[in-house]
């Protein structure tokens, strides 16, 4: 079997970020210090927030946000069933029950009108993840949830820069969570960050972020608990170039969609999921369904192309137990999900020759 010589995902970091890394070494900012600051700065005019919190992944910002609003051993949070595990994992180890929630029938994003019958005394927040830049519908949430005092969370970590009617995905809850990894548009190697419009929220992630102090260097009295999820001036640094280079990535990221999306579309047994350009939904990955995903993984792969299927659905994952419940809206998306070569730095050349294996399988 071939190695593969086209990977799954691309992203190239340049001499811009190793100068720049080279500079916070050398002016001794290395830990969280003015560096991340003027991360969260930009962070903050480029989705039109005030309050950015910087911390070291994608699943602590989930774990913060849910500490800052007060979520307790017991309570309980509805979650996609269609999500990285990490939406489930933050709760969980905060003690929380975790209540799945199906997808829709056409996008593996929460179904709100199944949100409904979950909803119980005991819920506390929901977590609609906008999977792949698909916009989770924020507002039916909110009006399903009525007068309740439930916490909305958007996991937005595969959603920057992605946008619905109501504008930048991330930014319409209580907190947005968004992921810094590497396969991300935007990323850092690893790290994420939290984004309110709250003030109140954002004191308490700032302080929770250092073990419930603010102010690391004189603190007064202990105010609350919290862990060390602080980032580090080292990776902000390369944040500040990656922020830079954000626009024209996503006009890659759409580019490359695109190409695949037009040149597959006469191809049996491989289909897009719909996604809403129109309204500035941007795919991070190149997310297909493909009916006989296995064998295409195999064929792709025998000509060193690399990909990946898709998540596995999180009710099958025995330790979140869901009794006497079905997913049927999901299935699909787990059984055939396929994510093909991705990443705004895959060329031209690579792409069109994941497309004519394609075609010839």
């Amino acid at each position: 079997m071939t190695s593969a010589t086209i990977n799954w995902w691309k992203t190239e970091f340049g001499e811009e970020e190793i100068e720049r890394v080279v500079c916070a070494i050398r002016s001794g900012n290395m830990s969280q210090g003015e560096i991340t600051q003027q991360f969260e700065h930009a962070i903050g005019e480029y989705l039109e927030v005030p309050h950015v919190v910087a911390t070291s992944s994608g699943t602590t910002a989930l774990m913060l946000a849910l500490m800052a609003v007060g979520i307790k051993p017991g309570d309980e949070v509805i979650v996609p069933n269609r999500t990285w595990i990490a939406t489930a994992h933050a709760p969980l180890l905060l003690g929380a029950k975790i209540v799945l929630a199906d997808v829709e029938l056409t996008r593996p994003v929460i179904d709100c009108q199944s949100l409904s019958e979950l909803l119980s005394e005991n819920t506390k927040a929901i977590i609609p993840t906008h999977l792949n830049g698909r916009a989770a519908d924020i507002s039916q949430i909110k009006q399903i949830i009525g007068s309740r005092k439930i916490a909305v969370i958007e996991d937005a970590a595969q959603a920057i820069g992605s946008r619905n009617l109501n504008g930048l995905l991330g930014t319409q809850s209580n907190i947005g969570c968004f992921s810094l990894s590497v396969a991300k548009t935007f990323g850092v190697g690893q790290g994420g960050f939290a984004i309110t419009k709250d003030v109140d929220l954002a004191s308490r992630l700032r302080a929770m972020r250092t073990h419930g102090v603010e102010n690391v260097k004189d603190p007064q009295k202990w105010e609350m608990p919290g862990l060390n999820f602080r980032f580090t001036d080292i990776a902000a640094s390369i944040g500040i170039v990656q922020l830079g280079k954000l626009k024209s990535r996503l006009q890659r990221a759409l580019q490359i969609y695109g190409w695949y999306r037009s040149e597959l579309s006469c191809c049996n047994g491989i289909s897009e999921i719909p996604l809403q350009q129109e309204v500035g939904e941007v795919p991070l990955y190149n997310e297909f369904l493909c009916e006989n995903r296995s064998d295409m993984i195999k064929q792709l792969l025998e000509n060193g192309i690399d990909s990946r299927p898709a998540y596995p659905d999180l009710h099958t994952a025995t330790y979140l137990t869901q009794p006497h419940r079905e997913f049927p809206n999901s299935k699909k998306f787990c059984q055939e999900g396929l994510f093909l070569p991705s990443g705004p730095d895959q060329t031209d050349q690579d792409i069109s020759r994941v497309i004519d294996v394609i075609k010839q399988f």
